[in-house]
């Protein structure tokens, strides 16, 4: 982990440059965010461009962070287009659930990477399930998949209790994202670690068993 390739230092230039023209042009910031009311009006490409925009420099921070930190597992086992790939589709993922979910709040806004960094998070776990992760609080590396189904399950809670000013639904969209895009680009995973594909499915169909019930708001 750590190693930056091509493909991933211009993702993070990208969203240090949007970002901080964001920061000094709330004009800018106001047209590219996530909105449900304007997207609905026709503006489809804040679904992408809010994936570039940050609150403030702690934001931005963390998601690149994030990024530098697994970017390089799925590279080396996917390619810069297909790493590419699964970048994009977990943000546009993210953006849609969002926007599903909050269909009828016109005025609910959004922005950050979290949608896209989450899915490149989650194709790092399943591609290198046994790979341990380090976290500031807990002494112990843990195993990656642990972590990966806790993030889950805690996105599910934030959801459902609206905890802090945190988009989960972009984070759990995203996640899915990676997921299946990683499926898609790498079907030998269902030979090869089939049990980790269903214990990272089990939060995927909880959300789906909370939404239909209408436990999930």
């Amino acid at each position: 982990m750590g190693n930056l390739s091509l493909v991933t230092i211009v993702i993070i230039a990208a969203n240090v440059i949007i970002s901080f023209k964001g920061f000094k042009d709330y004009g800018f910031f106001d047209t590219y965010k996530f909105n449900v009311g304007r997207i609905k009006a026709g503006e489809k490409l804040r679904l992408f461009s809010s994936g570039f925009l940050h609150v403030d420099t702690a934001h931005l921070f963390f998601n690149m962070f994030t990024l530098y930190f697994f970017a390089d597992v799925v590279v080396s086992r996917l390619g810069n287009f297909n790493f590419l790939v699964v970048y994009i589709v977990s943000l546009v993922l993210g953006s849609l659930l969002s926007l599903y979910l909050h269909k009828n709040e016109y005025h609910y806004t959004a922005v950050g990477a979290s949608g896209a960094v989450t899915g490149v998070l989650y194709s790092a776990i399943l591609l290198e399930p046994n790979m341990r992760l380090f976290l500031f609080f807990i002494p112990i590396p843990i195993p990656a998949y642990i972590f990966g189904i806790g993030y889950l399950l805690y996105s599910i809670y934030g959801m459902k209790n609206q905890v802090g000013n945190i988009g989960h639904d972009a984070h759990f969209g995203g996640a899915i994202g990676g997921f299946l895009t990683t499926l898609i680009l790498r079907p030998v995973l269902f030979q090869t670690d089939l049990l980790m594909i269903a214990l990272l499915t089990i939060p995927i169909i909880l959300l789906y068993i909370l939404y239909k019930t209408g436990k999930l708001h």
